[in-house]
């Protein structure tokens, strides 16, 4: 008897099984059968790894989510689809939070797209906006998880960096060369055309912010050549200075320029999976039609929950109180994280604007450094490569988990500072 062959996965995904997200790969590190498997009590490792936060979501929040489970009527509507787009009430409202937080004038709901999170959000946007051989700039470093996206997304994507970290002076060549890395951008920009130019911010894995100055020079170059600039703001409400003005461009005044959002880091919704788009309405429209096919619908207790909370926090003043407590929890974290490396590991590191991590020289190859740390020491840390050349030797440090456990902050580095010592 013959053996038939066996079916072919497609290209494309076999070739991306061959490059898996460097962020998924050490979270597989750090499970616990990984964690047994090293010989390591998980109960004894502490992990820098995760990019997510840990301070409770809002009460008010938990009991929007209370009043619709605990109404039949409202718990049987929440089974039911709402517009792809979202329901509108949870746009409206989403509006109203952007104006109240962070000043974003004209926006609307025809302005805003719901979805499950920026992650998908991300994805659908590359699919509505480039075709097959498209130019995307990024920075480098920056988030992991876009050129995964990106080769999904549409065939031949070419994507263009723009250093934005020195590795020899480790510093943010932003702020310490500002001149420079316009220039620097406009160069790229002018050779490549790209159709798409993307930063976070704060950004991932660094927590630094794009200054005014250059993102008004993105800004003007991409609305000149018709191309779309897309900030993302993931981590939009961990910020602890000022936040830069373009913070509250809208799409009402600039149509070429795309803000990603997502609920998963303000209000520890990273299991409750919503976020939103805004961007002017064609846009919108043709976001429409992409999540009619890969979403259908957004999650609708989860808009039900957002909308009635926001409606009661953003007049009563709790939104605010809550952001603003956030976020002198996670500054008090960076602040003992920065201290905890300058004792410890006493090697080069930025200060965080925003967000949940700091980047870390330690001088050596960080892909062979992590595991071989994780082994000695427990303590569990990112290596940089995965998010640019530049952090080839840097490995991103995480203290969102352990914003309420800052203790655990101090002795995880003391521990990886011994056996940096030693080597």
């Amino acid at each position: 008897m013959s053996i038939a062959a066996s079916p072919s996965l497609s290209s494309l995904v076999t070739a991306q099984i061959a490059k898996p997200s460097p962020i998924r790969q050490i979270m597989k590190m750090a499970e616990r059968q990984n964690i047994l498997a090293m010989g390591l009590d998980p109960a004894n490792v502490i992990s820098f790894g995760g990019g997510w936060v840990n301070l409770e979501a809002p009460e008010e929040f938990r009991q929007a989510y209370q009043a619709v489970v605990s109404d039949t009527d409202l718990f049987h509507k929440s089974g039911g689809y709402t517009a792809t787009l979202g329901d509108m009430e949870c746009r409206e409202q989403i509006a109203r939070f952007e104006e109240h937080i962070f000043g974003v004038p004209r926006l609307t709901a025809e302005h805003i797209a719901i979805g499950m999170g920026s992650t998908q959000l991300t994805h659908d946007l590359f699919r509505t906006l480039l075709d097959p051989g498209d130019t995307v700039m990024l920075l480098d470093p920056t988030y992991a998880n876009y050129e995964g996206q990106l080769a999904f997304a549409a065939t031949g994507i070419k994507v263009v960096r723009l250093r934005v970290l020195d590795p020899e002076t480790w510093s943010y060549l932003p702020e310490t060369d500002p001149d420079g890395v316009a220039r620097e951008f406009t160069r790229l920009f002018d050779q490549h055309r790209p159709k798409l130019v993307l930063f976070g911010a704060p950004d991932n894995p660094t927590s630094q912010v794009v200054p005014q100055a250059l993102a008004d020079v993105m800004l003007a170059k991409t609305a000149e050549a018709g191309s779309w600039l897309a900030i993302d703001f993931a981590y939009k409400c961990q910020y602890f200075q000022t936040p830069p003005p373009y913070y509250a461009w809208s799409p009402a005044d600039h149509p070429n320029v795309i803000g990603i959002h997502s609920n998963s880091k303000w209000a520890r919704g990273l299991g409750r999976r919503l976020g939103w788009i805004e961007a002017a309405t064609p846009v919108i429209e043709a976001i429409e039609r992409v999540q009619q096919c890969s979403i259908l619908c957004p999650d609708t207790l989860a808009q039900m929950a957002m909308a009635r909370y926001l409606k009661q926090a953003i007049p009563d003043g709790s939104l605010r109180k809550y952001i603003d407590h956030a976020n002198g929890m996670y500054q008090n974290a960076a602040t003992v994280t920065l201290k905890a490396v300058d004792t410890h590991l006493q090697r080069p590191r930025l200060t965080p604007f925003g967000g949940l991590y700091t980047c870390v020289d330690i001088g050596t190859n960080a892909e062979a450094f992590v595991p071989k740390a994780l082994q000695a020491t427990g303590v569990l840390v990112v290596p940089g490569g995965g998010f640019g050349a530049s952090l080839t030797n840097g490995v991103r440090i995480s203290f969102g988990p352990l914003v309420r456990d800052t203790a655990k902050i101090e002795e995880g580095l003391a521990r990886l500072g011994r056996w940096m010592r030693a080597q």
